[in-house]
């Protein structure tokens, strides 16, 4: 399973005790809001996109949107999201407990969105659709093992 994989990933540092799994689903932003008892956009949602022979993975503020304009000037191309087949292929994750933790592939890429550092901490999914984990936003960004800060979203 993968939260197994991020179980790992986290014990490596030191935090696999601050994994929370819930009774409950968290696989959607307002789904993982409630379980956690906090506002849906302190979920750190990773959003899954095709670049030209890679993944790209956006970690974004649970109540934005991505802002195509922004993403085609970041990025140099149009937004196109993964499959549900694909995101698994290239992440290990399933949709609903996708996140930027224990990624083999190297053809994925992280990134994380400035819509996050709003908050002192989020909550991304831990590998399942009933996991998460409280976070800094440098913790996120490094344990992602993000390429850079990008402001590609809008609506928040």
């Amino acid at each position: 399973m993968a939260i197994e994989k991020v179980r790992e990933f986290m014990k490596e540092k030191k935090r696999e005790q601050d994994i929370l799994e819930f009774p409950v689903s968290s696989a959607t932003v307002e789904l993982a809001a409630n379980a956690v008892g906090v506002i849906p956009a302190r979920i750190a949602k990773t959003l899954s996109f095709q670049l030209p022979e890679a993944c790209l993975l956006i970690v974004t503020a649970g109540d934005t949107k991505i802002d195509n304009s922004k993403y085609k000037a970041e990025f140099g191309t149009k937004a196109k999201m993964l499959t549900a087949e694909e995101v698994l292929a290239y992440t290990g994750h399933a949709v609903g407990g996708v996140c930027p933790f224990a990624i083999e592939n190297a053809a994925v890429q992280v990134v994380c969105d400035s819509s996050l550092k709003r908050f002192d901490t989020v909550f991304p999914a831990c590998g399942s659709s009933n996991s998460a984990i409280e976070l800094t936003c440098d913790d996120l960004f490094s344990y992602a093992g993000a390429l850079r800060w990008v402001d590609v979203c809008k609506d928040w």
